[in-house]
């Protein structure tokens, strides 16, 4: 089309070069646009693949993750220090996280039920605060709430507990700068269910 424009281009015409210089800079304003959108799009693309949480379910790398790979071991300790051999594994899972620093996990175990309820007046004594069902977004919102955790481990696609579940925090600390409350942190504690005699260990970095 650009040739075409040339080849009838008089160049005696003033008012026709004119015309002839606005759509040449249409027309490359239009392919430089359009470059800048598919180079957006293909960038938007590769941050998002990238971006992808790398979450581990492999319950043999228990002990990699509970002594190697999570560094705050202070914020672990309430985790076994390996799996109970009373204990049914249901679920764990594990993800470094989006942001350096920042990472989860959780560990759901079955016990007997005697176990259980020691469990739960063990760790009820040493709570910072309790919360029945819900996730980390109902219980922050409560007066003097705190974050806590998602149910990740959880056998169907909600990652909020049941009202069957106690959640206890043992500990949670705001890291963030003054003015924007809980935008850093961590928390870490357990849920636990007398009912379906489950215990989910937690720690959360973000």
């Amino acid at each position: 089309m650009v040739g075409i424009l040339i080849y009838k281009l008089d160049p005696t015409n003033p008012m026709k070069q004119s015309i002839f210089v606005k759509v040449a800079t249409i027309i490359l304003l239009s392919f430089g646009s359009l470059s800048l959108v598919m180079g957006s799009f293909l960038i938007t693309k590769a941050n998002s693949n990238t971006k992808k949480l790398q979450i581990i379910t492999d319950t043999s790398r228990y002990q990699e993750i509970r002594h190697q790979k999570w560094s705050d071991i202070q914020q672990i300790q309430h985790f076994p220090s390996e799996i109970p051999a009373d204990s049914q594994v249901l679920q764990m899972a594990y993800s470094p996280g989006l942001t350096p620093g920042s990472s989860s996990w959780q560990i759901r175990l079955k016990q007997s039920q005697t176990n259980i309820k020691k469990l739960l007046t063990q760790y009820q004594k040493i709570s910072q605060h309790q919360y029945w069902g819900g996730n980390t977004n109902n219980h922050i919102n409560q007066p003097n709430g705190v974050p806590t955790t998602f149910f990740y481990t959880s056998d169907s696609q909600m990652e909020t507990f049941p009202s069957t579940y106690q959640i206890l925090v043992l500990k949670a600390e705001d890291k963030s700068q003054p003015g924007s409350k809980w935008n850093h942190g961590k928390s870490s504690g357990v849920a636990i269910d007398v009912t379906s005699s489950e215990i989910i260990y937690w720690a959360e970095k973000w």
